[in-house]
């Protein structure tokens, strides 16, 4: 068994938030990442693993994304060497520490079951 293998199965033993699960699919957020020329491959190399929100809602600086990138290659995302400085450069880019905060999607039903809960809360 691989460490990729065996981290994701740890993980998932241990309900690791934002690794795919089976049935995780569905309850996926529809948000891509950012356009760039970058974008398919950091989605075939981070999305294998994680929802796009993971990465969307990050604020790293360079040397951050260095190490995580590293890391994640550690761990068995496929990323072409020749591929790692412009994914980190992408991802810098596009999730920097200077980048505004993430705001995410919000669906309707989102709205509408907070919306109750308050209501019910203020009963």
């Amino acid at each position: 068994m691989s460490h990729r293998s065996v981290l994701v199965l740890l993980l998932m033993l241990a309900g690791g938030a934002g690794v795919a699960r089976p049935g995780a699919q569905a309850a996926k957020v529809n948000e891509d990442l950012p356009a760039g020329s970058m974008q398919a491959k950091a989605t075939t190399a981070c999305l294998e693993c994680h929802e796009a929100r993971i990465i969307l809602q990050q604020r790293l600086n360079k040397a951050i994304w260095t190490k995580e990138v590293d890391k994640m290659v550690k761990w068995g995302a496929v990323v072409d060497p020749n591929d790692r400085d412009a994914l980190i450069e992408y991802l810098s880019s596009n999730f920097g520490a200077e980048r505004p905060a993430y705001e995410p999607i919000r669906t309707s039903s989102e709205k509408s079951s907070k919306v109750n809960a308050t209501k019910s809360r203020q009963r």
